[in-house]
């Protein structure tokens, strides 16, 4: 018996001190865990904090683009990549020529009369509301009967010769972005992102029936990736309701930004005013309240940041491209559930004279639709174009057309599979590793009353197509004129592009990167607060 009492006590001991060897290296894990979860939270979250500052700014005003219009920035106070040179920046986009000496030049300057050299300019907006982005003009067309429309960002509007200004015309639609203008006859055609509508010319007094085409042959009702993710990173997936959610979350990320700011460098602060005895009372309030409030709204709202962090991630290269061209369902009961098949879908709008058919641009590629009927059949043979859509759509010589986008400008006959790079004179070679822009970023098109032509490109401006005369430069009326809206501002911003001359081609990790860290730093601030606050109140009670 007392041998078996000794063993006993022996395995007893050998069970205590394992469990405590057990509990002394869990201890030593939580510990280590514990130190990365703040090593990632805490120098990352300091960094990204004043980021993240700019970005949960900059999300809210562009969520509220049309809110926000009147508000426009001087380029002169801007660097200096974003002041007009050679009409570049998306200056221009068409021109309307409207007899050998009055030519109508548009894009996000407005509208502008201009003579045939493309020296003298005189403005043409009175009527638009103020602000530049309200007189972001995507097409321009002259019905038969002379009457002038102009399909905007903001509404489709008709000139009213009386009064000499351009007066919007009231019709039902969601979207408010018209994207182009045909005649056929009397009759007027306008399109809109989701809706055709008809009217008999009649100017400002022109009456106009929507129109909702039917789905093509074939249909699915799918939409793009990036539009889905685009939507749930803005919040208009759940319409104006998501769109101030996320403006919460916007206000939120700004909040924990500052608090978490002051928590990181006001301890240090205090300890030194207490060295020179100084009074800290104010400065320990405000931390404790800093740390309270940074964890309380952190935890509840931890998993909507990392969605937001995360799906901003993707809609800038190079996470983009892996995106670009993907199609998912979409989410049901969301702003993308549409029963229109063409919801947001439709981009520009042409009229085939020969064939006596209109010709649609969507995201979904080129259609056409036959006299008679609204149910637009695909195009056997689809010319290249950018994911971000259209610019440029020309007739060019017996039933080809010219097809511009950031992708390049092409000669595109819908009836032949060769398609030809038009300032290159080559034929169209798709693009190994799926390049997002082509040899020119083609934002516009102009040609003159003598037949000369000119591509538009975002970054180098008019360039001449096959001759040497040197487009006029920008006159300093027009530009005078043409300030940035605070969106664009913010848009140049939230993206990283604003940074583009101090980091040069890197500009375009700031979003990924960003994003990720976003995601590290609210990720392991949350596994922090559970190590480190829930667990004390666990053993606290």
């Amino acid at each position: 018996m007392p041998l078996q009492a000794e063993l006993r006590t022996k395995v007893w001991k050998s069970v205590k001190l394992n469990n405590q060897n057990t509990f002394l290296i869990f201890r030593i894990a939580v510990n280590k865990i514990t130190r990365l979860y703040k090593k990632l939270h805490r120098w990352p979250g300091l960094i990204l904090s004043f980021l993240l500052l700019y970005y949960g700014i900059t999300g809210i005003l562009m969520n509220h683009r049309e809110t926000f219009a009147p508000i426009e920035v001087n380029r002169t106070n801007l660097p200096a990549n974003y002041a007009y040179r050679n009409w570049n920046n998306a200056a221009v986009k068409g021109n309307l020529i409207i007899s050998n000496d009055s030519i109508l030049l548009y894009g996000n300057i407005g509208i502008w009369v201009t003579d045939s050299l493309f020296t003298r300019y005189r403005s043409m907006n009175a009527g638009f509301p103020k602000g530049i982005d309200t007189r972001k003009i995507f097409d321009v067309h002259q019905a038969p009967d002379g009457h002038l429309y102009a399909a905007t960002l903001f509404g489709f509007y008709a000139f009213d010769k009386e009064q000499k200004q351009w007066q919007k015309l009231d019709l039902d639609v969601s979207i408010k972005r018209f994207v182009g203008i045909e005649s056929v006859g009397d009759t007027v055609f306008a399109l809109n992102r989701s809706y055709l509508f008809k009217g008999i010319s009649d100017g400002a007094n022109t009456r106009f029936e929507k129109i909702e085409l039917e789905a093509p042959e074939g249909y699915v009702n799918d939409v793009g990736l990036f539009e889905t993710i685009w939507q749930i990173h803005s919040g208009e997936v759940f319409g104006l309701p998501g769109k101030l959610f996320v403006d919460a979350l916007g206000v939120i990320t700004i909040f924990l930004s500052v608090t978490g700011i002051l928590y990181f460098f006001f301890p240090n602060s205090i300890k030194r005013r207490k060295q020179r005895n100084k009074k800290v009372k104010n400065m320990v309030s405000t931390t404790r309240w800093s740390l309270k409030w940074h964890n309380y709204v952190g935890t509840w709202t931890f998993a909507f940041l990392i969605i937001l962090y995360f799906t901003g991630m993707f809609l800038r290269p190079p996470l983009l491209i892996s995106i670009a061209y993907a199609r998912v369902a979409p989410l049901k009961f969301s702003h993308l559930d549409q029963p229109n098949p063409w919801y947001d879908k439709l981009r520009d709008l042409h009229y085939d004279s020969k064939n006596e058919r209109l010709l649609l641009s969507t995201s979904d590629g080129m259609f056409f639709i036959s006299e008679g009927t609204y149910k637009p059949k695909a195009f056997r043979y689809q010319p290249p174009v950018s994911v971000m859509g259209i610019n440029v759509w020309e007739p060019f010589h017996e039933g080809t057309y010219l097809i511009g986008s950031f992708s390049g400008l092409f000669v595109w006959d819908p009836t032949r599979p060769e398609i030809m790079n038009y300032p290159m004179g080559s034929l169209y070679q798709s693009p190994a590793g799926g390049r997002p822009v082509g040899d020119f970023k083609v934002s516009g098109f102009i040609q003159d009353t003598y037949g000369k032509q000119y591509l538009v490109d975002y970054d180098l401006g008019v360039l001449p197509l096959y001759h040497r005369q040197i487009f006029p430069e920008m006159p300093d009326n027009v530009r005078a004129e043409s300030r940035m809206s605070l969106w664009s501002l913010s848009l140049e911003i939230h993206t990283g592009r604003f940074f583009n001359n101090l980091l040069g081609i890197f500009y375009i990790l700031i979003v990924p990167l960003s994003g990720l860290a976003g995601v590290i730093v609210v990720l392991s601030g949350y596994l922090l607060w559970r190590k480190k606050y829930r667990n004390k109140k666990v053993n606290s009670s």
